[in-house]
């Protein structure tokens, strides 16, 4: 038996959650850091940076790789996407699976567990958005998602009402390698504020838009420059892929660009900790997703 006044071992590495579009991946990644890192939106597809959070605790380093869903692509766009995926997953400790409780297990959830098969990583079932079921149909779910494959471990949570999220932390944690810390303490996240800032500007120029834009926006963000007296002046620029997407996202006498300034504005605010001064242009870039040129311009 373990001694249990002897310390435990310092564990860290990296772990991702993966899933369909939808499957609350994102959301989850949120609640576990406890700030706004991966943007969330209720339109599939929506995240496209792999974006690294870090999660600190004493015997630990938890460090969450976000990455796009896996789906069958229909674009360049979306083959470097899938590419960026299982790069990922090649290269990370632990992986969970994440799978809706509100939703029965599809195609999608089956294709994904199948090509996690092979891989060296440890692979958990994440049973995401509790909250939207009763007891008896969480059960089930349980059962139909134990009899997927043969996981280290099948934990429900829920995101947004916070049960079950430290449990997660804690078995997605044992399964870590031994390994001294990683990140400094005050570290959330290694990547660049601008690729931050351009997806929170993206995020907002999402909200409410019609369902055939998700794909079509992208956001650069040209120039962050720091004033004095707690101020930052951004300049960022949104691409569409045809002058009537342009014309949806302004909105009448600009009123929709308004409003994703203010929404985007007020979450930078809250990531950088200054005031901003943010300056949107809308510019069209012709079918960008299928052009190599413009993906690289664009950061893909």
């Amino acid at each position: 038996m373990p001694d249990p006044e002897e310390p435990r071992p310092y564990r860290a590495g990296f772990a991702c959650f993966v899933g369909r579009p939808n499957a609350g991946k994102s959301t989850l990644t949120n609640a576990i850091v406890g700030t706004k890192i991966a943007i969330t939106s209720n339109k599939p597809q929506t995240t496209r940076h792999v974006i690294r959070a870090v999660l600190h605790r004493p015997e630990s380093q938890l460090v969450l790789v976000d990455t796009p869903g896996l789906h069958r692509p229909r674009t360049l766009l979306g083959e470097r996407l899938n590419d960026l995926v299982r790069e990922t997953w090649s290269e990370v400790d632990v992986i969970g699976l994440c799978i809706p409780a509100n939703e029965p297990i599809g195609r999608g959830d089956r294709f994904i567990t199948g090509e996690l098969a092979s891989l060296k990583a440890t692979v958990l079932a994440v049973v995401t958005k509790t909250d939207l079921v009763d007891r008896k149909r969480l059960a089930e779910q349980l059962v139909a998602v134990s009899e997927l494959a043969d996981f280290a471990d099948v934990v429900p949570v829920s995101a947004v009402s916070g049960h079950q999220v430290d449990t997660l932390v804690d078995v997605m944690t044992g399964y870590l390698p031994e390994s001294p810390q990683l990140y400094p303490d005050d570290m959330l996240t290694d990547d660049p504020e601008q690729v931050l800032v351009a997806e929170l500007i993206r995020e907002a120029a999402l909200e409410g838009v019609r369902d055939e834009l998700p794909h079509s926006i992208a956001v650069v963000v040209e120039e962050m420059i720091p004033e004095g007296g707690n101020l930052t002046k951004i300049y960022a620029d949104v691409y569409v892929e045809r002058p009537s997407q342009k014309a949806i996202v302004i909105g009448h006498r600009g009123s929709r660009l308004k409003a994703v300034g203010t929404t985007a504005r007020r979450q930078i605010e809250e990531l950088l900790g200054t005031r901003i001064y943010l300056d949107l242009h809308v510019r069209v870039a012709k079918d960008w997703q299928r052009d190599p040129k413009q993906l690289r311009k664009l950061g893909f």
